[in-house]
């Protein structure tokens, strides 16, 4: 947990690598992700850098990839996903002979589409004529039959020929798409006033376009006319709506003849389709095997060279000079990247890295496994710490899901949520294989293990409030006792079990959580109301000073030991003495008021509230108590409460006058510029005090002051703002607490309802017992699916999102900056991932 204390300590390194070995060096830091490179050539534009013609070249082969990935998916191919081990990048030699075969690959794809292509082109005329053969022999046999007008012309066509040329019943045979057929129509009545005679028929099957494989639905027809110049006419037509002409004989004998040979040629065009489409299919099951592999090297390569373009190249053009932020421990690991880069180019220079100094502001990088990255997500999401600032995750694990349990008070929706946790958590790596691009589902796996800790944290505050699914449970056995008759439990609805009869309560309370009595009394919810509220109050004050004291690890850590007196102590005295004392006379009532105490002030009747004590305390006013009593707990009470208020309101001046003093006197006594903190966490200022004055130059002592003044007036105006802030906001985050109150009381009460108007329907529905288990068995179907939907998803995302602003505002304000800029480096797994998310 070491790393998750606060951020890795970083360094700037310049890397000096021969140019013939930038490329594999390269690829080994892109193995291990331990360096973000700094663009050193940012005076150029895209095209004017080095490297620019080998990422072209990695463009071309992606082109070529994806167009080999269309192919075999076009052919439904399964290409697998499940590489157990990501490829290396190629080195230079090994990218020749991968541009050679993508290249011979693409140029035999395309071939065997386009041999494909004109196969089924022939396959498809063949088809069609066949089909205008076989559907139009009826057209034809029926004119023959009775039509006496074609018999009269046949015989006139003997006696005078001249007559017969002009008179001669000719006819056009083709197909055309169904979805033309009516305009085609109209389009020959009209060209032809009437005179065209057009049978058609619908194919019963549809056919396959060639070029893209969808089907097709077309229609037979057979046009009869006469004259040439309405056969050009009728011809032109059918160019212009697509329609495929198809010759046809006139006697039935031919047409039976070419029909046979149609026959026969589709049989033998139909056997080369298969052996073609074999072949293709087994061209396309070997490069998908292969296909993963090519894409992630191709893609490797690619982040490869576009890293090299942020390199620059020295004077003498012999080396290649690049800047990278990276961490301190992994020096050792960069070094010796560089040392295998060399080695496996054969190099006899070695590569090596120097680290500089430099005033940048590094990254920030929390390294982090698969356990605590979700909760360093959360705080991400709010803003990246600064560079070596206490990290919030380290205690974001505990206190995110105890929070959420306090709202969440239930252990059975805590056992549905712990279970959704834990299989999500045994499956992970069976989820992960799948590469989902639910976003939903991918946020709810991401968060896996912060479920599981708020499904267990869940159970047993679950058990603390003794609340399983709006159920107590008895298993120590209660504290109380009932000291009446059955007869008169029977007949009165309201009965009183007071704590100061040894007869009705026992001397010890409940071992563990709530006493199940509880759950039967009439007062229950004003019990469980002051209970949750205080405990409320009681987990917020402690989680704010929790907060403030987190200070102390930054003002230790950047060396501002003045913050310590002037800003962490009075903030922390001022939360102790005001709201610290408000939790302890909690503890104080809870201890020395009870029922059975032998001094009347001390019985229940005449505790004082806390709340209104502490308004009195504030304003300084007396309480109204009933005779006998007295409104305060303990003697001396009235003197503590002046001495802390008067404690508290001395640290206001001494958080907002003591750092601007204190930099004030300071700049009178140094030269040199000093980062102070501005009394807060949010934000430092550099006041860069200027070299003493010269005594004869009145004008540049006169400028000396004024700057003085602007920065000090500055900074009393900033420190004004920020003790204002941290004032008022002791008192509205005190306040926000609360929410833990209102939200458990709120799923206590929604869980209740939901048995009593839903479930309890089911278990006295009927008499009968084969109705009533017929009946319970559909309501709880019904009371199952709202206490998954209401209870555990939306009352846990409401839930969740309360616990956030809790920790992000009430939490994290105290000592928590997030100005910093994440690390992110060169890593081919990262870029991967990016890259298949965006796809």
């Amino acid at each position: 947990m070491g790393a998750m204390f606060r951020s890795e300590e970083m360094a700037l390194c310049q890397l000096f690598i021969q140019p013939e070995t930038a490329y594999l060096s390269v690829s080994e830091l892109g193995e291990t992700g331990t360096v973000q490179f700094r663009d050193l050539n940012g005076d150029l534009n895209y095209f004017q850098r080095k490297f620019v013609n080998e990422v072209r070249r990695c463009d071309e082969l992606e082109r070529k990839l994806r167009y080999i990935e269309a192919e075999v998916k076009k052919d439904g191919v399964p290409i697998p996903d499940n590489l157990t081990e990501l490829p290396r990048a190629p080195n230079p030699r090994a990218i020749i002979d991968l541009e050679a075969h993508l290249e011979k690959t693409e140029n035999d794809i395309q071939e065997l589409s386009q041999n494909a292509v004109n196969l089924k082109s022939n396959y498809l005329e063949l088809t069609e004529l066949q089909h205008v053969l076989e559907k139009t022999q009826a057209f034809f046999t029926e004119e023959e039959a009775n039509d006496s007008i074609t018999k009269a012309l046949i015989n006139e066509e003997a006696l005078n020929p001249v007559v017969s040329i002009r008179g001669r019943l000719e006819f056009v045979g083709g197909v055309i798409n169904r979805e033309r057929v009516p305009a085609f129509e109209r389009m020959l009545w009209r060209i032809s006033r009437g005179n065209v005679f057009l049978r058609q028929t619908e194919l019963d099957k549809p056919l396959e376009d060639p070029a893209t494989g969808n089907e097709i639905y077309k229609t037979a027809f057979v046009a009869f006319f006469q004259g040439e110049q309405l056969k050009t006419r009728i011809k032109k037509v059918c160019t212009g709506f697509h329609a495929s002409l198809y010759p046809c004989p006139t006697s039935h004998a031919e047409r039976q003849e070419m029909l046979k040979g149609v026959r026969t040629r589709l049989e033998d065009l139909k056997l080369v389709l298969n052996q073609t489409q074999d072949h293709r299919q087994r061209v396309l099951h070997n490069v998908a095997k292969e296909l993963p592999n090519w894409s992630i090297m191709v893609r490797k390569m690619k982040a490869i060279y576009h890293t090299m373009n942020l390199f620059n190249m020295d004077v003498s053009k012999k080396c290649l000079i690049g800047e990278c932020w990276m961490p301190i421990s992994d020096l050792g690991t960069v070094q010796n990247c560089l040392t295998e880069g060399s080695r496996q180019c054969g190099s006899s220079i070695p590569s090596f890295l120097n680290v500089i100094h430099t005033d940048e502001n590094p990254p920030t990088f929390n390294r982090t496994n698969k356990f605590t990255r979700g909760f360093q997500n959360l705080i991400d999401a709010y803003g990246v710490a600064s560079y070596r600032e206490a990290n919030p995750a380290l205690y974001t694990i505990i206190t995110f899901p105890f929070l959420f349990a306090v709202m969440f008070g239930d252990a059975g929706h805590g056992l549905i949520l712990t279970l959704f946790g834990l299989a999500m958590v045994l499956m992970e790596k069976k989820i992960n294989a799948q590469k989902s691009d639910n976003e939903i589902g991918n946020l709810f796996f991401g968060g896996r293990y912060i479920i599981l800790l708020m499904g267990l944290f869940s159970i047993y505050s679950g058990f603390i409030y003794n609340d399983i699914f709006a159920k107590s449970v008895n298993i120590f056995g209660s504290s109380w006792r009932v000291r009446y008759s059955y007869t008169v439990v029977r007949d009165n609805k309201t009965l009183e079990l007071s704590p100061n009869k040894n007869e009705s309560y026992l001397q010890y309370p409940y071992p563990l959580g709530v006493d199940p009595v509880w759950a039967l009394a009439h007062n229950k919810i004003v019990f469980h109301n002051s209970f949750k509220m205080k405990l409320s109050i009681i987990l917020g004050v402690a989680h704010m000073i929790f907060g403030v004291c987190m200070n102390v690890v930054n003002m230790v850590h950047f060396k501002r030991y003045a913050s310590l007196f002037l800003e962490f102590l009075p903030q922390l005295l001022f939360l102790v003495w005001l709201f610290c004392y408000m939790t302890v006379l909690m503890f104080i009532k809870w201890v020395l008021y009870e029922a059975s105490a032998e001094d009347p002030r001390l019985t229940p009747g005449c505790a004082p509230s806390v709340l209104i004590t502490f308004i009195n305390m504030m304003l300084f006013k007396d309480a109204e108590v009933p005779d006998g009593c007295s409104q305060y707990m303990f003697e001396g009470q009235d003197v503590l409460q002046m001495v802390l208020l008067a404690a508290a309101l001395l640290c206001v001046p001494v958080m907002l006058f003591g750092k601007p003093l204190f930099i004030l006197f300071s700049k009178r006594h140094r030269t040199s510029g000093k980062i102070y903190s501005n009394g807060s966490a949010s934000q430092d200022i550099e006041l860069q005090a200027q070299e003493p004055p010269d005594a004869g130059t009145s004008k540049d002592a006169a400028a000396d002051d004024h700057g003085h003044d602007d920065s000090f007036s500055e900074l009393m105006i900033t420190q004004i703002i920020h003790t204002i802030e941290y004032v008022l906001s002791t008192v509205s985050h005190t306040a926000s607490y609360l929410r833990l109150w209102a939200l458990s009381l709120a799923h206590s009460q929604l869980s209740e309802v939901l048995w009593n108007r839903v479930l309890r329907i089911g278990l006295g529905a009927a008499e009968d017992q084969y109705i009533n288990s017929i009946v319970l068995f559909a309501v709880f179907a019904v009371w199952a699916f709202f206490t998954v939907v209401i209870l555990v998803l939306m009352e846990g995302l409401s839930a969740f999102l309360h616990t956030l602003r809790l920790h992000w505002v009430e939490f994290m304000s105290k000592f928590y900056e997030g100005l910093g800029h994440p690390f992110q480096p060169f890593y081919f797994k990262s870029i991967l991932d990016a890259e298949d998310i965006e796809e």
